[in-house]
């Protein structure tokens, strides 16, 4: 079986502020269905990294993002899927976070995330953020 071309995705890690994440749930019928993910999507051709953050998050989420910074990038290999995980804190955004796409979401403080099963690509994810508020 050939490898097909890895996905560009970027990923927006929204904290309140309380420090929770807002996560939603992936559709059943989606590739990793049913895991709990952090927002974001496909990095189309004609935009960068930050322009497909700002997009995503304004369809998914219903928020402006005022200001984002990378936070890390995360190469991972399914066995029919390769992703890309281009991962941004976003620090500022405009607008009341709500999941516009019919997804179950929660605002889930970070030593809890691991009570939710997300896709293994995620976990590095989990754990960075983990790591930085154990300091």
């Amino acid at each position: 079986m050939a490898k097909s071309k890895r996905i560009h995705v970027a990923v927006g890690v929204i904290q309140n502020p309380d420090g929770d994440v807002f996560i939603s749930r992936r559709h059943a019928h989606l590739h990793q269905g049913n895991k709990w993910e952090f927002p974001g999507g496909k990095v189309e051709a004609d935009e960068d990294v930050y322009q497909a953050l700002c997009r995503e998050l304004l369809e998914e989420c219903n928020i402006k993002v005022q200001a984002a910074a990378p936070f890390t990038a995360i190469s991972f290999d399914y066995p029919d899927k390769q992703v890309l995980l281009d991962v941004w804190v976003v620090t500022e955004f405009h607008g009341a976070v709500r999941q516009q796409e019919g997804q179950e979401w929660a605002w889930v403080p970070l030593h809890q995330l691991d009570a939710y099963p997300f896709p293994e690509a995620n976990q590095p994810i989990i754990e960075r953020l983990q790591a930085q508020t154990a300091r």
